[in-house]
């Protein structure tokens, strides 16, 4: 007795090891046909270089599972219907996949669900992205944590202890495949080559993020606490984009953090695993922003605090010169054109220097912080709406467990004190290369950047902090201040 067909839908789990959805599909019997669905009508479509890193690691996995006798079925077209063709092409009574948790994609997937249950399917969604689904963790009055530290006790006492499952040797195919697309009809790699730099630091797929989370626990661990807010150094795992497209899954992190440290307590305190714990809380930093974004879906767009939305930001009009500079690496500030360079070149950047760059934009030149948001969704390889949101509403001062409205980071303070010796400017700003330690940072006290073409700062830096702080105060002044000390 066979039970027929299963489909196992593809988006952002682009893996076969501990991939919960594939693995049931595995156990319930029967073949398996892996589908990707390209949504022209997706309501957020993802920026160039997250679909740079899309089409090789779709092309990945489609090697993969070719290896296991297999193969990668791509369709275009409503999620729906595309999910209804393929159960009547392949006689599938089951639609298997791993949930997402973006406002779209949670507004999509239940009535699909719901639809294909109505035509007899048996459709199933698991928990792949995340240690802990969002509606899991709540404070103790039962509401959404909207501060990290309480949060982040709760879910340390609940990390998942079941082992990884391992990918697997075969994935039974069915007698006939149905037609699909070629990888390249998607179109998810630019037309103009603009993609060396990518392709020179990147290699999308599962096999590339577990080497790269084998050397980071291995060579790279040791030592994090201190060498993760150093851009000038390889200090930091570099997983971002394989755990956004599910090439790794957080599970798989932790227990290589754990064969790492193995007498640590189950929670990793930090007591003899400074290290381990600080990473950790890195990971438990992108648990809080799928938590925030599920519970709060209006965030991508608008601030958490609805006082905000009065924040006298600067115009279009007023401001567009300075926002080119800024996205472009020409606001003569080194270490914030530095990080815009190589965000530019490499499609990241330091997250160190990500803080930095988002404080000079919405404090210092008081442009939006969605324009920061809308220029890294664009520009990162590990473009991820949760990150994004929670990492520029932080920095902005009007999101959850936000900075101090009156934090301003001096860039030229944090050039100092996290790249001492100039080693990540003098990478991404060649034509300063030479100039000695006591200008690299302050160029505009010497006549010496003028002379290479490095612009003159598009802003004083001490009267545009007193600006943003009388913004803040008269934002402050005109609201109240919600008492978050219970959240």
């Amino acid at each position: 007795m066979t039970t027929g067909c299963t489909v196992v839908w593809m988006r952002r789990d682009l893996r076969l090891t501990d991939n919960p959805a594939l693995q049931a599909a595995l156990q319930r019997g029967g073949a398996i046909v892996p589908l990707h669905i390209d949504d022209p009508t997706a309501a957020r479509p993802a920026g160039a270089a997250s679909r740079w890193w899309l089409h090789h690691s779709l092309a990945a996995l489609s090697d993969d599972l070719a290896m296991r006798g297999s193969a990668l079925l791509v369709r275009r077209g409503p999620p729906l219907s595309v999910l209804r063709q393929v159960v009547t092409e392949c006689a599938a009574t089951a639609v298997y996949w791993n949930r997402l948790y973006e406002p779209e994609a949670v507004e999509r997937d239940g009535p699909i669900k719901a639809a294909l249950r109505a035509d007899g399917i048996e459709a199933r969604s698991f928990g792949a992205a995340l240690w802990a689904e969002p509606w899991t963790l709540q404070t103790g009055g039962g509401k959404p944590f909207k501060v990290f530290s309480p949060f982040w006790r709760t879910l340390s006492q609940q990390l998942p202890q079941a082992p990884v499952v391992p990918a697997p040797d075969r994935v039974p195919s069915p007698p006939r495949w149905p037609a699909g697309l070629a990888l390249d009809a998607l179109e998810l790699r630019p037309r103009i080559a603009w993609d060396s730099g990518l392709a020179q630091h990147w290699q999308p797929g599962e096999a590339s993020a577990l080497r790269r989370l084998e050397a980071f626990v291995d060579a790279g661990l040791d030592g994090y606490h201190h060498n993760r807010d150093q851009p000038g150094i390889d200090g930091v795992s570099r997983l971002s984009p394989h755990l956004h497209f599910g090439e790794v899954g957080p599970r798989q992190v932790l227990a290589a953090v754990r064969r790492r440290y193995p007498t640590a307590p189950p929670e990793l305190e930090p007591r003899g695993c400074r290290d381990g714990e600080h990473f950790l809380r890195e990971l438990g930093w992108r648990e809080f922003a799928h938590h925030l974004l599920y519970h709060f879906p209006q965030t991508p767009d608008r601030p958490l605090y609805a006082r905000f939305d009065a924040f006298p930001w600067r115009t279009p009009a007023d401001s567009a010169a300075d926002l080119d500079a800024w996205r472009h690496g020409r606001t003569g500030i080194p270490i914030v054109d530095a990080g815009m360079r190589e965000l530019w070149r490499t499609g990241w950047m330091h997250n160190r220097v990500r803080m930095i760059v988002a404080s000079l934009l919405t404090k210092n030149l008081l442009i939006p912080w969605q324009e920061g948001a809308a220029w890294f969704w664009d520009t990162l390889v590990d473009a991820d709406l949760a990150n994004n949101t929670l990492g520029w509403q932080w920095t902005a001062g009007c999101g959850a467990d936000a900075a101090p409205y009156f934090r301003v980071f001096n860039p030229v303070l944090q050039s100092r004190k996290f790249d001492p010796d100039g080693s990540y400017l003098r990478r991404w700003l060649p034509e300063l290369a030479d100039l000695p330690d006591r200008e690299l940072h302050e160029p505009w006290l010497g006549a010496a950047a003028a002379a290479r073409g490095y612009p003159a700062p598009i802003v004083d830096l001490r009267a545009s902090r007193q600006r943003a702080l009388a913004a803040y105060e008269a934002v402050r002044a005109g609201a109240p201040v919600q008492d978050e000390a219970s959240d």
